[in-house]
């Protein structure tokens, strides 16, 4: 007879990038006096100052977009999506954009939502036109732009102009230029949800995959403004503010390189406030459509070959429609 011994095993608890962050912004809360005291340079205290301010001004609508990207990525089918778009790609387009005003996503949750529209024979146009309009053009965006930019109201209007106009003008491109064979065939491929799985855990685990993933870039870009705040040389900040096409380039690049979440981004632009609104406004506008780790994800979604195509054209349609919607409402 063979006898089985079943060993008893305890359960560990398990410990998430969440738990880590959460216990990070406890302790900063509990020693913030004494952190207080330490800080004796003025510049140290300038820049911590502007640190908690933009993470502060910026966390409510970050983890608001978190929680509306988990209920549409678990709650709502791409399906629906698709009966909304017209039959004629050029029709579906605009339509496919405008959705993005009723569905807010993130910037990461749009690329496998895109996918599967693509892989449910949305063409690739109008799945490509949604990818770039949902982080870009949803009410969080433009709530938290008017919450950065109190005394502008144009910038929050600039934004929606330019970002929608970069959507529905890359999508025309792509249906005009694009060619099938340079998205993978994976990506066409159907892809529905897991069967059994509970959408209230496809809730929990999207907003919590996408409240770290945006909380590491939103500290990223408040250290970036607390670091051109005291550590950028005045005469720097003032040629950049002095040469408009200088500040433009360099405010794209940046927004390329910090690769910021769309719900925060608008604070980290806010705080910029010794370059003119128009370089602002581009750094607003090609933010959520094109950064490295989009560019990294839709290369892992739809191939290099993709990639290397799509970005690139989406740089330059996005910086081309911001600084045309900003002199046309005057920034």
């Amino acid at each position: 007879m063979i006898i089985r011994r079943v060993s008893s095993t305890v359960a560990r608890p398990r410990v998430w990038s969440l738990h880590a962050v959460c216990s990070v912004l406890v302790v900063a809360l509990v020693a913030r006096p004494l952190l207080a005291e330490a800080v004796v340079d003025p510049a140290l205290g300038i820049a911590a100052t502007v640190f908690v301010a933009v993470c502060v001004q910026a966390l409510p609508f970050l983890v608001l977009g978190v929680l509306l990207s988990g209920a549409l990525t678990a709650f709502v089918s791409p399906a629906a999506l698709r009966r909304l778009l017209p039959e004629r790609p050029g029709a579906a387009v605009p339509v496919a954009a405008l959705a993005g005003t009723a569905l807010p996503g993130c910037e990461c949750a749009s690329v496998p939502v895109a996918r599967r529209l693509i892989g449910q024979g949305v063409p690739d146009s109008a799945a490509l036109t949604f990818l770039l309009a949902a982080p870009a053009v949803n009410p969080v965006v433009l709530v938290s732009t008017a919450v950065a930019f109190p005394g502008e109201p144009r910038m929050t209007l600039a934004r929606f102009v330019g970002s929608l106009a970069t959507a529905c003008v890359t999508g025309w491109c792509w249906q005009r230029f694009g060619r099938a064979g340079w998205i993978v065939d994976r990506a066409r491929r159907s892809t529905p949800g897991a069967p059994g799985t509970d959408r209230w855990t496809v809730f929990a685990e999207t907003a919590r995959h996408d409240l770290v993933s945006a909380g590491g870039f939103l500290v990223l870009g408040a250290l970036f403004s607390a670091a051109l705040t005291v550590a950028v040389p005045a005469y720097w900040t003032a040629t950049l503010a002095g040469d408009l096409v200088l500040a433009v380039a360099v405010l794209a690049v940046l927004a390329v390189v910090l690769a910021l979440c769309s719900e925060a981004d608008a604070f980290v632009a806010a705080s910029l406030t010794a370059l003119p609104l128009l370089p602002r406004l581009v750094f607003l506008v090609v933010g959520p459509a094109v950064d490295v780790k989009l560019v990294v994800l839709q290369a892992g979604t739809f191939g290099r070959s993709f990639a290397t195509r799509f970005a690139p054209l989406t740089f330059v349609v996005a910086v081309g429609c911001a600084l045309a919607a900003g002199l046309v409402l005057g920034l």
